[in-house]
């Protein structure tokens, strides 16, 4: 089954660096996911995080405030 992976961020340095990084690990462990860039303030209020970016997995917020390795996010997405 798909993952849906989300990164919420209005598109700051690190917001971008999360998706980068999300994007590499998915592509490279050819991982079955959708990855959604939320930039919308009013939609990443809804999951009631105070910083980003942060990184939700099939509606879970597993990182937030601050960029994962690839290692990481490797073992989030196992």
């Amino acid at each position: 089954m798909s993952k849906v992976i989300k990164i919420l961020g209005t598109g700051c340095p690190k917001c971008q660096s999360m998706t980068n990084v999300v994007k590499d690990v998915v592509s490279t462990n050819n991982i079955d996911a959708s990855i959604e860039k939320v930039e919308d303030i009013v939609e990443i209020m809804k999951f009631n995080i105070m910083t980003t970016p942060a990184l939700v997995i099939d509606d879970v917020i597993t990182i937030k405030g601050r960029v994962p390795t690839k290692d990481e996010v490797l073992a989030l997405l196992n």
